[in-house]
């Protein structure tokens, strides 16, 4: 039987911050400027809670989805740079199943809770978020395999995550979280992306569809750059609108680290830890713009 610690390395929970930060975005985008007081704080942690909960769920059950479906091997790369559950030997499918139903209905009951105490677009927004996480990889959808992956991410990452946050605050929808959210939901997408480049080999011989093995190795690195950088002009843009607070142009700080990470990329070839690296700079550009409504939030424009 698996040990404490391995239940919790099997979740993969280096990842969850970028749930936590997407969650802060949404609710500080609820907030009233300069009003401490505005922002149900108990309510976010729940939201954080249940969100984590999710993500941890989900991780499980796309191994567990990969594995059963012959394309997480002993010598895939992901089983290389991490602790892949299944293959190496720390958990059995039925373990990894059972923890990952339980953690999804543990984020279940505190989406029940959000629902009923504070709005009723809780129901909706779980319910899309539940099911594009289990046909990630789940049978017989599996949209993953089908070149999908990247868009269903940005959707949970980006638009569903921050109008939840937002909607537990307000009680309402917001099409300011739904513009916010692009950038950062592009970002955590490209994480994913990462990891498909990387695959690119090992998916063609699985028999797996993404967008890496359609566009191959070079044009998945010029649309990770395209992509990559669409983020920051986004937000330029944005701003440069009115659409946007000024302040969150501060996310240009990460733009040299975001640089830097594409010129090795193309130099030195995609490295194992594609995904890892890329999740780095989605984690400073999420915390930089978490700064940034802040900076808002408190002096204005």
């Amino acid at each position: 039987m698996p040990t404490l610690k391995q239940y919790v390395i099997a979740t993969r929970p280096w990842s969850f911050s970028m749930s936590v930060i997407s969650v802060l975005m949404g609710t500080l985008l609820a907030s009233e400027r300069g009003d401490l007081r505005s922002i149900q704080w108990g309510w976010f942690a729940l939201v954080a809670v249940g969100i984590v909960l999710m993500h941890a769920g989900g991780n499980l059950l796309n191994d567990y989805f990969d594995s059963r479906n012959k394309v997480d091997q002993p010598d895939a790369p992901t089983a290389q740079y991490r602790p892949h559950p299944i293959m190496s030997g720390m958990m059995s499918m039925r373990a990894l199943l059972t923890e990952a139903l339980l953690l999804i209905a543990l984020a279940g009951l505190c989406g029940l809770a959000l629902a009923v105490f504070r709005t009723p677009h809780v129901y909706w927004i779980c319910g899309v978020g539940l099911l594009l996480g289990f046909f990630y990889t789940g049978w017989p959808i599996g949209y993953k395999y089908r070149a999908l992956g990247e868009l269903g991410i940005f959707g949970i990452w980006g638009p569903l995550m921050f109008q939840g946050a937002y909607a537990v605050q307000r009680q309402e929808l917001s099409l300011k979280a739904l513009l916010a959210s692009v950038p950062f939901g592009i970002l955590v997408a490209l994480v994913l992306f990462a990891n498909n480049m990387r695959d690119i080999e090992h998916d063609a011989r699985s028999g797996v569809r993404t967008l890496g093995t359609i566009m191959g190795q070079r044009g998945s690195l010029y649309t990770y750059g395209i992509l990559m950088l669409s983020a920051y002009a986004y937000v330029g843009v944005a701003v440069a609108l009115g659409l946007l607070s000024p302040w969150l142009l501060v996310v240009l700080v990460s733009l040299p680290m975001a640089l830097g990470l594409l010129r090795g990329f193309v130099k030195k070839g995609v490295p194992e830890a594609a995904d890892a690296v890329t999740a780095k700079l989605d984690t400073m550009f999420g915390l930089l713009f978490v700064v940034g409504l802040v900076l808002d939030w408190t002096l204005g424009r």
